[in-house]
């Protein structure tokens, strides 16, 4: 854990996301007069294998899902 102060922080950025980057540093806190106000850590961007099909098994679609098709079409074309 690393305690930066605001000056700090502006001007070593890059260095203090590199330490995090690198795994040197889970987490950086910013301080404003000596008091922590900011946490710094890496967002997690790992791809979900889970995401496609997530909601299989969960959810049936009913059979009168586009009863309501023949309906609006007829009323776009009166337009």
């Amino acid at each position: 854990m690393i305690q930066a102060n605001m000056l700090e922080a502006k001007t070593e950025l890059s260095k203090l996301v590199q330490k995090l980057e690198s795994g040197q540093e889970d987490v950086i806190y910013i301080a404003r007069n000596n008091v922590p106000v900011v946490q710094m850590q890496l967002i997690d961007l790992a791809p979900n294998p889970q995401r496609i099909g997530v909601a299989e098994g969960k959810f049936v679609v009913p059979d009168s899902f586009d009863t309501w098709d023949d309906e609006l079409e007829e009323l776009f074309d009166e337009l």
